[in-house]
């Protein structure tokens, strides 16, 4: 084989892959609804938390946040309270742990995402691998889409953002991604629709199937 074909036919991976994890590789959705008490009063309460929390910019503590949806949509506190008490039972979306392993040895991994410190890391150790970033939004003291708690990952990470990746959970996430110049790829697992005036990814698709042979095509400079 030559040289040529040799590079032409080997994965070109990028050097990271930074992830929502609330959306995008937990499912964080029959959580709510079940502390919600039905499928359709979780989804109302999950879509005012995320106007609340893609609207407030600098950092309010998210368990707040998370009370002042319920309140807006009729909810009482104790569904607040049963949402966190269900933390720890948070399960990975079918194929979220053998895309993981599989790109383990080819880029450095992290999480970006919206929630506090303390159920950020929980809910990151729910997932059996070595994370080599966990950002919160109380960490970069801000909530995406602002571009800050992308750039701190990337930071801390050491990558470019050219050389690096997101998987999003929800569509609000391509207003930061786009500011940063991340490629992205949405796991739409519900089929939710695509935010007005936000960016369309790269890819999106209801599983996470697509994503290793995606990136292993990302192009490049290979890491060393």
């Amino acid at each position: 084989m030559t040289a040529a074909a040799h590079s032409a036919d080997t994965p070109a991976y990028p050097d990271a892959v930074l992830f929502d994890l609330l959306t995008a590789l937990l499912d964080s959705w029959t959580s709510w609804n079940r502390a919600a008490g039905s499928d359709e009063a979780g989804r109302a309460w999950r879509a005012a938390y995320l106007r609340l929390t893609y609207g407030c910019g600098r950092y309010v503590p998210y368990e707040q946040l998370v009370r002042e949806a319920a309140t807006q949509v009729g909810l009482s506190e104790s569904a607040a309270n049963a949402l966190e008490a269900d933390w720890l039972n948070l399960t990975p979306w079918p194929g979220a742990l053998d895309a993981l392993r599989a790109l383990a040895p080819h880029c450095k991994l992290a999480v970006v995402t919206n929630c506090s410190t303390r159920l950020g890391s929980q809910a990151a150790a729910l997932l059996p691998v070595r994370w080599d970033a966990i950002v919160t939004a109380e960490e970069a003291g801000v909530y995406k889409p602002d571009p800050q708690p992308y750039r701190l990952a990337l930071g801390k990470l050491g990558v470019e953002a050219r050389r690096a990746a997101f998987v999003a959970g929800s569509s609000y996430d391509m207003f930061g991604t786009a500011a940063v110049g991340l490629r992205t790829y949405w796991h739409n697992h519900i089929g939710l629709p695509l935010v007005a005036g936000a960016q369309p990814p790269e890819v999106e698709a209801p599983s996470l199937d697509r994503l290793v042979a995606w990136l292993a095509g990302f192009g490049g400079d290979r890491r060393h």
